[in-house]
């Protein structure tokens, strides 16, 4: 479980600022969106591989601790891993959500639905439940691999998965970020122009030498 001092520092910044601080961080194919009302996730990974069944995933919806994530390896299969019944299971366990490289259904419901719950597709069809599937295994969820109990961070722009052992100093990297972005904020509402607030002129003119520069904010 994740612990509270990494979730009030995520309440603080969102993935864009996280990005932003470590640009190798390891970010979902953003064809895997959000279908809830609920989308913000910070919590472990609780990983499954299945191949058109489904079974795996209420194993694992059953298993999985609060607070802890179910992320789905569906090898991108549009069929429904998911639906009504495993959502509301899933509150239930106090799960922290549901990622699917799949199919999700039941929308008229999850649409509403304050769990987070993300898929890449949206289908009527279910798979069989025929098969066990393999519980918190590494897996490859939408492009990138994940290991049983990473760091789940996501929000309104995706999903990103963290070593748990890096991710209170790039949400406090994240953090840094924001509040240098809240200055150039308050410079362009008080009149001021982009070039004001950032070295527009001097990393232009380094890029025109050849010389290695960096974008940055202005003091």
């Amino acid at each position: 479980m994740v612990a509270d001092e990494v979730v009030a520092k995520f309440d603080s910044v969102d993935t864009t600022a996280i990005c932003d601080a470590d640009k190798s961080i390891r970010v979902l194919d953003s064809g895997i969106r959000a279908r809830s009302a609920g989308v913000r996730i910070v919590g472990t990974a609780f990983t499954v591989q299945c191949r058109g069944d489904f079974f795996g995933v209420l194993r694992a919806i059953e298993a999985a601790s609060p607070g802890e994530v179910i992320v789905v390896d569906g090898g991108g299969r549009e069929i429904a891993f998911a639906g009504e019944l495993f959502a509301r299971g899933a509150l239930v366990r106090r799960l922290g959500g549901i990622i699917i490289d799949g199919g999700y259904r039941d929308i008229s419901y999850v649409r509403g639905c304050e769990l987070p719950i993300y898929s890449r597709f949206v289908t009527p069809m279910a798979g069989t439940t025929a098969q066990l599937g393999e519980l918190q295994i590494p897996v490859t969820c939408g492009g990138v691999p994940v290991s049983p109990g990473d760091v789940i961070l996501a929000d309104e722009e995706g999903i990103i998965v963290v070593e748990p052992e890096r991710v209170e100093a790039l949400l406090d990297a994240a953090a840094a970020t924001k509040e240098a972005e809240a200055r150039v904020v308050a410079k362009l509402d008080a009149g001021a122009t982009l070039s004001d607030a950032v070295n527009v002129a001097a990393h232009t003119e380094a890029l025109q030498r050849g010389e290695r520069s960096s974008l940055q904010f202005l003091a």
